[in-house]
This record gives structure tokens, sequence and C-alpha cells, in this order.
């Protein structure tokens, strides 16, 4: 055991050696960007780094093990480069504050906001460098508000995140003491089934956010709150009930908003925002350029335009860079056809793992 101990001391030291090493040839690399104007985080690096590292994995860690490892690796190399601040929807415990985490780690800066709009106001305005922000759950579908800022901001989507989410009910009483309980009104509408069959007549008020819920419930013992275990763990609340969202496979997408949008991959997405012309026929033209291109289309979504009564803004994600040709011919075709268009940004396509972190 002694002799096991003693080699572990000695790759220790080179391991620190090394990341350290790994820093300097980074903060040199984030020099040349400060120069160029260009911010320290970038998606298409990071899963390139994410990539490499599995594909030189031979156990016995697993790769979602290296992942978090290189996590936080390059989010103290990019907080050596650049004091970096993320904006997050909502108080610290959120579940968006979790994604956050899940993707620039802890050694950035993050700045907590009141509501969604907050978020992208902070990095529009150069108080944050990037913001994290919901933009659909699988079970109650589209985050309106997030949805809306895309038309109200000239911001760029760089990243996307997917978050399984686990609700847990939290509160410092037996369940047959509550007499309350907060939480958002997502969360209410994710786990109506369990709360029906379990505390159908115990009242319910919501709040600004799941988090704060368990603020609430921390100070209020006869008070429950509905939240994730990082809000538990936060504020200090107990878990009395586990897992009870009425779906297994509640995952909610965040979406990374930034100045620029990311470098292609060859494994990305593209939104758009666009209106179109109000004439027959004109939803039909609007998705034939994509059929003709071979273009999937994974999301459709329309939002009132604000502007006129009935007049409405569609919000499109694509398989692709605006990089690759067939992009390219599609947005052509479409300008012709269409009154608005704007890219909202190119990224990387996102994995739906399973966070550890999340339940």
């Amino acid at each position: 055991m002694e002799a096991l101990r003693h080699r572990i001391d000695q790759l220790d030291e080179q391991i620190v050696r090394l990341i350290n090493e790994r820093a300097d040839h980074a903060r040199k690399i984030g020099a040349i960007k400060a120069r160029d104007g260009i911010k320290p985080y970038n998606p298409s690096r990071e899963i390139q780094v994410y990539k490499k590292v599995a594909a030189r994995n031979k156990g016995p860690l697993p790769d979602q093990a290296f992942k978090a490892i290189y996590r936080e690796i390059m989010s103290a190399t990019i907080a050596l480069e650049h004091p970096t601040r993320v904006a997050h929807f909502g108080q610290s415990g959120t579940f968006t504050h979790l994604a956050a985490l899940t993707k620039f780690g802890s050694s950035v800066e993050y700045l907590p906001t009141r509501d969604i709009r907050d978020v992208f106001l902070a990095v529009s305005r150069g108080r944050a460098d990037y913001g994290v922000v919901p933009i659909e759950n699988s079970t109650e579908g589209g985050v309106n508000q997030s949805i809306d800022m895309f038309a109200e901001t000239r911001l760029k989507i760089a990243s996307e995140i997917f978050l399984p989410i686990h609700h847990h009910l939290l509160s410092k009483s037996p369940l047959k003491d509550i007499r309350i309980i907060y939480s958002h009104p997502q969360p209410f509408a994710q786990c109506r089934n369990w709360l029906m069959g379990n505390l159908g007549e115990v009242e319910r008020r919501e709040v600004a956010s799941t988090a704060m819920a368990a603020e609430m419930a921390a100070k209020d013992p006869s008070s429950a709150a509905i939240a994730g275990r990082l809000a538990a763990e936060t504020y200090g609340v107990p878990v009395v009930a586990e897992h009870i969202e009425d779906s297994a496979d509640n995952i909610t997408r965040f979406f990374v908003v930034a100045e620029r949008m990311a470098e292609r991959t060859g494994k990305d997405k593209t939104s758009l925002l666009l209106s179109i012309k109000d004439e027959p026929g004109a939803l039909l033209r609007l998705l034939q350029p994509f059929q003709a291109n071979r273009i999937n289309l994974t999301r459709i979504e329309s939002r009132p335009s604000k502007r006129r009564a009935w007049e409405y803004n569609f919000f499109l994600d694509l398989e692709g860079h605006v990089e690759d040709e067939n992009v390219r011919n599609v947005l052509k075709q479409l300008e012709g056809q269409v009154k608005h268009l704007e890219v909202l940004g190119s990224y990387p396509t996102a994995e739906r793992t399973t966070l550890a972190r999340a339940k």
C-alpha cells in the first residue's frame, strides 16, 4: 500500500506540472485572443477537447469523469486568461445556475439575475461576458420570455446545454405537517400528478425561481419547496421526497448567449428568427427550401411579433452551420420570400447525457 501511495504522489507531481504547463500555453493563446478582441471561451474548441480526451481514454475512468475534470481545468484557465462573468436567470441554486456550472465550471464569476430579460441586458451592456437562459422543456414546451428576448436584442447563441431535470420536495417537516408549497410555475406543472396524489389539498404559491422557493422553505418549517438538489444543498433544506416529476424523461434545454456565435465543428445547429408575409401558402413556401436542400428542421415555433395584431415571428432550429453550403443556399432562397430574417446563432450540437449532479 505504501509503495502504491508513493507512486500516486509521483504521478500527482507530474499531473500538477502538466496542468500548469497547459495553462501557460492557454494563457498565451488568451493573449492573442485579447489582442484580436476575442473572448476566451470557445464552444467549438471546448467540443474538440472533450472529443480528443474521450478518444485517448482507455479506462478505468469513464468519459464523463474526464469531461468533468477538463471542464474545471478549462474553467480555471479561462479565469486565468480573463476574469469571466456569466449571468444566469434566477438566484444561486436554480436549474439555470446548475446548467451554467456544467458548462463553465466553478472558476468563473456568476451573476444571478431577477428575470430572463436581465440576463440579456447584462450581456448586451457588457456587465457579463455570457448569459445562460432556459429555452424549452421537454414536457412543458418553450420558455416564452427567452424566445421573445431574441427578437429584442442582437445577441447570438454560442452554445446549447441539455440538463436532465429532477424535482424534489424540500422541507424541514414531514409531509403531514406541510401547509404551503413554494415553487416556480414550471415545476408545479411538471409535478402536477404527484402533487394531486400526495399533497392535493396543500396551498401552492408561485415564486420567481426554485431557489427562491427553497430559501423560503428554509425559513418556514411548515412550508415546502419543489426544487433541485443543488437548491437543497445551497439553502440547507432536507429532501423529503425524491424525483417527484411526472415524466422521467424531463429535460430542459438552455442557450448560452454572447456577442458572437460559435465556429463550425461539423456537427452544429443553427437557429433562425423570421417573419413571413401574410398571404396564402406563405408557410408552405417557407419550408420548401429546407426540403430541397435536405436540411432537417428540429424545431419550429411561432410567437406574436408584438408589433401588430396577428403578426407572428417564427423561430426555427435546423441541423447545420451558417458556413455550410446547403445552409447558405437556404438563407439565400429565404431572403426573397420573407419579411425579416435573422440568424440567431450557429453552435455545436450538445449531447443529451445524464449529469449526476442534476439528480
